[in-house]
């Protein structure tokens, strides 16, 4: 499987790039807008993951570059450039190419974050409206600490909930999430329940933020 991460230069993506690449012998790439960039992140965790007894090797391209022979696009990048990261890559994606939206809108104010939901209905939307029809979205990943999956000294034990319309589509990324040793996948239903998984988030971060103890939180059901 070949996973195209754009914006992989960024928190998220970094995790995941390492945990994929520590735990799988998945294809990877890091896209970001600048391929140099790009090169120095996919660099910089190469050497991550030879620190830790993993010789892999990792791909770096343009966004554009990227997606162009994937099976899934991440898109690992701020809720206010998914619209526009996917419509730069939509003529570039192949037929069928799944496209995972992690990304979620907050605000912040003294008392903490708070759950920004767009127009659309949540972050996920956004990303199915941009996206081709022949391409299915699937939101995951978003309740996923992403210093605690780059930190691959680090046991995880995590669930992430996937939402989308796409039951087959669904199905590729649980595996893709259930690839990373010590993370579950669970089915939170179609894209309509996007925002309430996308809301857990916020509430996540403030109560890192409110008790000690929790840097890093992150979430499982039981």
């Amino acid at each position: 499987m070949h996973i195209a991460l754009l914006g992989g230069t960024g928190d998220l993506g970094e995790g995941l790039a390492l945990r994929w690449g520590a735990d799988t012998d998945f294809d990877i790439t890091i896209g970001s807008r600048d391929a140099e960039r790009a090169t120095e992140a996919a660099d910089a965790y190469v050497s991550t993951l030879a620190e830790h007894g993993h010789d892999r090797s990792l791909a770096a391209a343009t966004n554009r570059e990227a997606v162009e022979s994937a099976d899934v696009v991440v898109l690992a990048v701020p809720p206010y450039h998914v619209a526009d990261t996917v419509e730069a890559v939509a003529d570039a994606l192949p037929m069928d190419a799944i496209v995972v939206s992690p990304a979620v809108g907050m605000q912040s104010d003294e008392a903490g974050l708070h759950y920004h939901r767009p127009g659309a209905g949540s972050v996920t939307a956004v990303a199915a409206d941009a996206t081709p029809d022949s391409n299915p979205v699937i939101g995951a990943f978003h309740s996923l600490p992403a210093h605690k999956l780059a930190a691959l000294s680090v046991d995880l034990s995590l669930d992430t909930l996937l939402i989308g319309d796409d039951d087959e589509a669904k199905e590729t990324i649980d595996e893709l999430a259930t690839a990373i040793d010590g993370v579950r996948a669970l089915d939170a239903g179609p894209l309509a329940n996007a925002a309430e998984v996308e809301s857990m988030t916020p509430l996540m971060i403030n109560l890192a933020r409110y008790n000690e103890g929790l840097h890093d939180l992150g979430v499982t059901f039981e």
